[in-house]
C-alpha cells in the first residue's frame, strides 16, 4: 500500500531523460505545481531550454545514465543545489527494432544498457537521498514489459527488467518509508515512437493492431499520469487505462501476442533483411528518434576522445 498522498509543491524531483518527451513534459508539469526539478540528460542545449521553461527552481546536469561517475555527479549536484532528493524518475531510455538473428549486436546491447543498467545506476546513486526523505522512486517501464512483441526483443527485455528491478526494490525499501512505482505506457506521441513509426521496414505493423491497442496517446495524458502517480505515490501508473487490465491478464496476453505476431513476422523479416543488405545492420537497427540520435552522438564522442 502506498504512503499517504504528499503535495508536490516543495519536493525535489530528479528526472533522467529530461531533454525531451516524457522527461521534459513531466519536469515542466511538476515545476508548475511547485516542485524543484533536477534535469539529467545528454543534450545541453535542450536541457537548458527545459530548465528555463521550468523556472528558477530548476537545474540541469549533462550525464549519461550508463556512466556511474557521471550520474553520481549529477545526483550530488542536485543535492548541493536543492538540499536533497524526494523523488527520482528513472526515465532515460532508447529503442530499436529488428530480429534477433539480424539486429546489430551493439544496438541490442545498448538498449539494455541504457534502459536497465541506466535505471539501476540512477537509483543506486540517488537512493540514500530518497531514503533520507522517505521519498518515491518511479521507474518508467512500458507496456512492452508486459506484452513482448516480435522485433522488440531488446526493448521488451530491458523494460521487463526495469519492472522486475522495481518490484524487488519496493520490498527492500518499504520499511524506510520509500514507495516505488512503475509506469506502463503504451504508444505515446514522443520522438521515440515517431522514430519507430518512420522505419519503413516495419511496414506500418502498428496500424494493423486492432481496437485501441495500436492507438497513440498524447504526451499530455502521459505527463498527467506521472504527476498523479507521484502525488499519490502509486504502485502502477498506466496510460492508457486499458493497460492496467492487460497487466492483470499477462499470461493469456502473451499467447495472444504470439499468435497475432506470427502472421506478420515473415513479411517484415523479409523487408528488414533486404534493408540490412542494402544499408547494413548498424544503420537499419540503430536506436530510433532524436533521443537515439543523441545517445549515438554522445557515445561516439566518448569513443573518439583521447
Amino acid at each position: 500500500m502506498a504512503s499517504p498522498q504528499r503535495p508536490i509543491s516543495g519536493q525535489v524531483v530528479l528526472v533522467t531523460g529530461a531533454a525531451r518527451g516524457i522527461g521534459a513534459g513531466a519536469a515542466r508539469a511538476l515545476a508548475a505545481r511547485g516542485a524543484k526539478v533536477a534535469l539529467v540528460g545528454l543534450e545541453p542545449a535542450e536541457l537548458e531550454q527545459v530548465a528555463a521553461q521550468c523556472g528558477p527552481d530548476a537545474a540541469w546536469f549533462e550525464a549519461d545514465v550508463t556512466d556511474p561517475e557521471a550520474i553520481a555527479a549529477a545526483v550530488e549536484g542536485a543535492v548541493a543545489r536543492f538540499g536533497g532528493i524526494d523523488v527520482v524518475i528513472a526515465n532515460a531510455g532508447i529503442a530499436t527494432g529488428g530480429t534477433v538473428a539480424a539486429i546489430d549486436p551493439a544496438a541490442w546491447e545498448r538498449v539494455v544498457e541504457v534502459n536497465l543498467f541506466g535505471s539501476w545506476r540512477t537509483v543506486r546513486a540517488a537512493l540514500p537521498h530518497v531514503i533520507a526523505r522517505h521519498g518515491y522512486v518511479l521507474q518508467i517501464a512500458s507496456f512492452a514489459a508486459v506484452a513482448h512483441a516480435p522485433f522488440m526483443s531488446a526493448y521488451s527485455a530491458s523494460k521487463a527488467g526495469v519492472e522486475a528491478f522495481a518490484n524487488s526494490l519496493r520490498t527492500e525499501v518499504a520499511h524506510h518509508g520509500v514507495d516505488v512505482g512503475v509506469a506502463y505506457f503504451s504508444w505515446i506521441d514522443t520522438d521515440m515512437v515517431r522514430g519507430a513509426d518512420a522505419r519503413t521496414e516495419f511496414g506500418g505493423m502498428r496500424k494493423k493492431i486492432a481496437g485501441p491497442f495500436g492507438k497513440t496517446s498524447t504526451l499530455e495524458q502521459c505527463v498527467d499520469g506521472v504527476v498523479d502517480g507521484i502525488e499519490k505515490r502509486r504502485r502502477w501508473i498506466t496510460v492508457p487505462a486499458w493497460v492496467r487490465a492487460m497487466i492483470l491478464i499477462r499470461g493469456p496476453l502473451a499467447v495472444a501476442v504470439d499468435r497475432l505476431g506470427r502472421g506478420e513476422v515473415p513479411e517484415v523479416e523479409e523487408r528488414m533483411d533486404a534493408a540490412i543488405a542494402r544499408e547494413g545492420a548498424a544503420a537499419v537497427t540503430a536506436p530510433v528518434g532524436a533521443g537515439g540520435a543523441a545517445d549515438n552522438a554522445a557515445r561516439s564522442g566518448r569513443t573518439a576522445a583521447p
